[in-house]
């Protein structure tokens, strides 16, 4: 490696830079100022309600198909409206048959469901004496505390109601909700206008529906 006269093979020329001009203090001289970018605010002032859609009523008619729905007993305040709400939705709809169960809690709602998504055979006998349903409707609302428990919860039973539905090939509505708040769920449980227990039905008729045109495996 060759090196300048002087110099050692690990030090370099010293290099100047280039003297930069500083702009004059007289108002004439000033650089000109760059514009920025227009950043437009968010609105916070957005109601959360703004962001739900209405239940819209539907056409949807089953015939004689029967129905289920499985309902925690646990904050039966917004539960229990939500299951009016259903059960008003499916008889508009012309269903006669609804099988309502209530257990304890969310977390006993899958159980429930597997049970009722198994036709049931009388002991020594090959036919069902009850259909499975046409859909399992599975109602319930856990309110998030201060640990994790709740969340531990609601991931448990949307794993379970997955499994069952896809092992039977019924659909199971899920409308096991997590709240943050009271807020919450009574804007989704209490009133007519955003009621989950109405779209819940609505769902499973649709579901119905769907499944009676698909081909049934043998």
């Amino acid at each position: 490696m060759s090196s300048s006269p002087g110099l050692r093979a690990y030090e370099l020329p010293w290099v100047t830079a280039p003297e930069v001009p500083q702009p004059q203090r007289g108002c004439d001289h000033l650089p000109e100022r760059v514009p920025q970018p227009i950043t437009p605010a968010l609105n916070h002032s957005i109601s959360p309600l703004a962001m739900l859609k209405p239940i819209k009523a539907t056409k949807t008619h089953v015939g004689d198909a029967p129905f289920a729905i499985v309902a925690s007993q646990y904050n039966a305040r917004y539960v229990d409206s939500m299951l009016r709400a259903a059960k008003a939705e499916l008889k508009r709809a012309g269903v006669k048959e609804i099988r309502i169960v209530r257990v304890p809690g969310a977390f006993e709602i899958p159980v429930v469901a597997a049970r009722l998504a198994r036709p049931a055979f009388p002991h020594g006998t090959r036919r069902a004496k009850h259909a499975s349903p046409s859909a399992i409707i599975c109602l319930g609302v856990i309110l998030r505390g201060e640990t994790t428990h709740a969340a531990h919860i609601a991931e448990a039973v949307t794993r379970a109601l997955m499994s069952i539905q896809l092992e039977h090939s019924i659909p199971v509505i899920h409308e096991v909700l997590l709240f943050e708040n009271e807020e919450q769920a009574r804007v989704r449980c209490l009133g007519t206008r955003h009621n989950r227990g109405a779209e819940a039905a609505q769902t499973a008729l649709a579901m119905a529906k769907v499944m009676k045109k698909l081909p049934a495996n043998h």
